[in-house]
């Protein structure tokens, strides 16, 4: 999707008031602002001011996420995300997305913890069931765990710039999924790219090598979820 930080943090704080205040969604230009800025439950924590909400709503609107929600004889113009129809989710996989949107890249206790309000997890089973989904559709990533941590960190990929790129730099390898899509858009190159084609068959191979282990990460993934295996 490639959104900017603005339209992450506008579509998660949208996310999250239907889930959290649904007596207050939609949301009001300047409701959103406070949404976006809160000091709380934000990573990192920003002081959008109006102008930066709007054009973040504008974007996201020709985009198909969001929509203006109000009736003609309103007030004050309200907006509603679109995410059930342009990228439908359980509301375990919402909760786990809203989070990550909100606070960045997270272990899967802190996920559990933080989503309470929008989604009860049963246990971290659970959770590794809703992440082991999000990574075979490329909505999400898992990232090398920590020195001196134990649990390995998931993040969201609907963002690019500048957190994209530093997510891509700590990330692990991704789904065999996204591996897969990412290799269909590449462009061929002929035997002429390296003398005697071996540069391209070195490439081909370590290609290969690496879609075997990602399929046996997601595998090793549902099995620890209780999820049958694919295919």
């Amino acid at each position: 999707m490639d959104l900017s930080a603005a339209e992450t943090r506008v579509l998660g704080c949208l996310l999250e008031k239907q889930k959290t205040t649904p007596d207050t969604y939609p949301l009001s230009l300047n409701a959103l602002r406070l949404a976006c800025n809160q000091s709380t439950a934000r990573d990192p924590v920003v002081d959008y001011d109006e102008a930066v909400i709007r054009d973040a709503l504008h974007r996201l609107e020709r985009r198909g996420y969001v929509r203006l929600a109000s009736g003609a004889g309103s007030r004050a113009a309200k907006y509603r995300h679109l995410l059930a129809e342009a990228l439908p989710m359980g509301d375990d996989e919402q909760a786990a997305m809203c989070v990550l949107m909100l606070r960045g890249a997270q272990t899967p206790g802190e996920l559990k913890q933080r989503s309470e309000r929008m989604h009860a997890f049963a246990d971290l089973a659970a959770v590794a069931a809703t992440l082991a989904r999000l990574i075979e559709r490329g909505l999400i990533e898992r990232q090398e765990r920590r020195p001196g941590h134990k649990e390995e960190r998931y993040a969201q990929l609907l963002e690019g710039g500048e957190r994209g790129a530093d997510a891509a730099a700590r990330a692990g390898p991704p789904a065999a999924g996204t591996l897969a899509a990412g290799l269909a858009r590449e462009p061929q190159r002929s035997n002429g790219d390296a003398p005697g084609g071996e540069g391209l068959r070195a490439g081909g191979e370590d290609l290969r090598a690496r879609v075997e282990r990602l399929e046996r990460e997601v595998a090793a993934l549902r099995a620890a979820a209780g999820l049958p295996a694919i295919g």
